[in-house]
């Protein structure tokens, strides 16, 4: 089993956006995201042009891909960024078949060091929906820190819902 976690190039963000529009719409709901909120595809493509052509210093986002044995398995996402401070990461497993088994975490804790060392960051937090289990129970096995549960809307595709806020430093 080979697992590769590294930086998504452009040529790869269509995952992104396949996902979130193969998911049905119990998986969204469980992932917080209000279907009427996503941006359209074109729209969505050309947000990761224009994200991909900013210095790494300046993004809004820094995204990477899961890859187990040469296919992508899963990706994740961190936002938020205060370049060299902190930022906020988000994590999909998007293989159905290997949700609950381990691997979101191992791919969890190869991302935490990708983030703090491309970001230079001193904490990484992760907000996944309260009664979403597998992200909650990955971030906890991969050594994140439980701080609080509370209701927020956590981004742009969200709706108002009860997450749970985990924290990592170095």
């Amino acid at each position: 089993m080979d697992l590769d976690i590294r930086e998504m190039t452009l040529d790869e963000t269509g995952m992104v956006i396949d996902y979130f529009y193969a998911s049905s719409v119990e998986q969204l709901d469980l992932m917080g995201i209000d279907p009427t909120r996503m941006p359209t595809r074109p729209v969505w493509s050309n947000l990761f042009k224009t994200l991909y052509a900013t210095p790494l210093a300046e993004r809004a986002a820094l995204l990477m891909i899961w890859r187990l044995d040469d296919r992508p398995v899963g990706f994740s996402t961190c936002d938020r960024i205060v370049f060299g401070n902190r930022a906020h990461m988000h994590l999909h497993v998007t293989e159905p078949e290997l949700r609950g088994r381990g691997i979101g975490t191992e791919c969890v804790r190869r991302s935490i060091d990708l983030y703090f060392e491309r970001l230079q960051l001193q904490q990484l937090f992760c907000e996944p929906h309260a009664y979403n289990i597998a992200p909650n129970r990955a971030l906890q096995k991969a050594g994140f820190r439980y701080l609080k549960t509370y209701k927020t809307v956590p981004g742009p595709m969200n709706y108002h819902q009860a997450v749970t806020r985990w924290m990592i430093e170095r």
